[in-house]
């Protein structure tokens, strides 16, 4: 018998020292896929300031955590409204750690985030990754992301993807 593992997902407050961690292995990894060697620490504390986290909370986003039954940190994944219209969300900061790879985590959280986005009164989901992240991108595409042209994003990212909401 088999058994398969099991999680919750459930919006966290985005502020404290737990959030800054996960924002710094979301980071380091990053940094060794798409820039090929490890972040140094004036490149994370620059990024953070750049491209903050803080907006993924209430009233205009909303900030996930999946956690195992036992409660250690599994992933996470933010959404944000954006400006414009059709009404849209934006996805930033999926993260599965390496705890967590593997076991559908990476569907989870986003249909998690789908719903966020729809209570927030959003029609669309976009978000943007990188070439060498070929695990997300193939997540995006397999589960109805279309790609899409640049939007008012941050970083080095150099593909963007958009999803209509049902």
């Amino acid at each position: 018998m088999t058994c398969m593992p099991t999680w919750t997902i459930k919006p966290e407050p985005i502020t404290g020292a737990a959030v800054d961690d996960v924002m710094r292995q979301y980071f380091t990894e990053m940094g060794l896929r798409v820039l090929g060697r490890s972040a140094t620490e004036t490149e994370l504390r620059t990024v953070l300031v750049k491209d903050p986290h803080h907006d993924l909370s209430p009233p205009g986003g909303e900030f996930l955590v999946a956690r195992s039954d036992r409660g250690e940190f599994l992933g996470c994944a933010g959404v944000r409204l954006l400006g414009g219209s059709p009404k849209t969300a934006e996805l930033k900061r999926m993260y599965v750690s390496p705890s967590g790879r593997g076991k559908g985590l990476g569907r989870g959280l986003l249909v998690a985030v789908e719903e966020a986005a729809r209570s927030l009164g959003a029609t669309r989901v976009v978000c943007e990754t990188n070439t060498q992240l070929a695990e997300a991108r193939a997540l995006y595409t397999r589960y109805g992301y279309a790609e899409t042209m640049p939007y008012e994003g941050h970083g080095s990212a150099d593909c963007w993807y958009a999803k209509a909401l049902a």
